[in-house]
């Protein structure tokens, strides 16, 4: 859901909710090209079997490091430099079971970072949690708009609205049943920076809805993308304000639903990640 400024979409918790229909089968591909068929010509079968000749000579030559004499020098159970695999970029921020990620870097790759970790929060099963909620907003939001949103999301959140998705006034589901609401980052941009402030997109894919064997709200799908504008406050990055809008959303698979078991299993047996750019 985004209770954000200058909010777009539906503006429903987790997303729309919308159906997504499946687009009938045949022989096109449903981004513009004709599908193409297998061969089984011993033309095609040599040329791949040529193909990864060479793909494997290739490989080898590169992992020479050089001419014969760097090689010989070496000697054949030599190693790699450690620098040829070191990882690049900004150290990714650390974190601890549990809780939110903080201290991430004064550049756009950290303003990106506290985005991607932030959004997955925002749209959470925890955020329908008075108490849980409370926390939340003084750890990701700027002081001075504490106040403001605390008030929005109480509103938004009501007693009413709460037992419209089958929960209590904690947000907590009825026995036998366990709401969902879990977000994935799929990529981030930012649109303008300057050394206190950012705008980030960040293109999510979640689930929400309620598992259970009578559940009327089964849990489902949808693809958003959230606009957070950060700023830099006390040596780390906050977010000042938020929107959300639907997509980009790509054409649905074929997979076969998971009983309301299995998905109740799923999301209680596997833990979230800590995002870094």
């Amino acid at each position: 859901m985004s209770l954000g400024d200058d909010q777009e979409g539906s503006g429903g918790y987790g997303g729309t909710g919308q159906t997504r229909t499946h687009l009938p089968g045949g022989t096109t591909d449903v981004y513009g090209g004709a599908r193409r068929t297998g061969r089984s010509s011993s033309r095609s079968l040599v040329t791949v079997v040529g193909v990864v000749v060479l793909l494997i000579a290739a490989i080898a030559f590169a992992n020479r490091g050089g001419d014969d004499s760097s090689s010989s020098a070496k000697g054949a159970g030599s190693q790699p430099d450690a620098s040829t695999t070191a990882p690049t970029g900004t150290k990714p921020v650390q974190s601890t079971p549990g809780l939110i990620p903080t201290g991430y870097a004064h550049d756009a790759q950290g303003a990106q970072s506290a985005a991607a970790n932030y959004a997955t929060v925002l749209v959470s099963a925890d955020m329908l949690k008075p108490t849980r909620r409370a926390e939340i907003v003084q750890q990701v939001f700027v002081t001075d708009k504490q106040a403001a949103l605390t008030a929005k999301f109480n509103k938004a959140y009501s007693a009413e609205f709460l037992n419209k998705l089958g929960l209590d006034q904690n947000g907590d589901a009825a026995a036998g049943h366990t709401y969902v609401s879990r977000t994935v980052p799929i990529g981030t941009k930012v649109t303008s920076a300057s050394d206190t402030s950012a705008a980030v997109e960040v293109w999510c894919t979640g689930l929400y809805g309620t598992a259970g064997a009578d559940s009327t709200d089964p849990v489902t799908s949808d693809w958003f993308t959230m606009t957070l504008q950060m700023r830099w406050v006390d040596s780390d990055w906050k977010v000042d304000s938020f929107s959300q809008k639907d997509g980009p959303a790509p054409v649905p698979g074929d997979d076969k639903a998971s009983s309301a078991d299995d998905m109740a299993k799923a999301v209680e047996e596997y833990g979230g990640f800590t995002y870094a750019r």
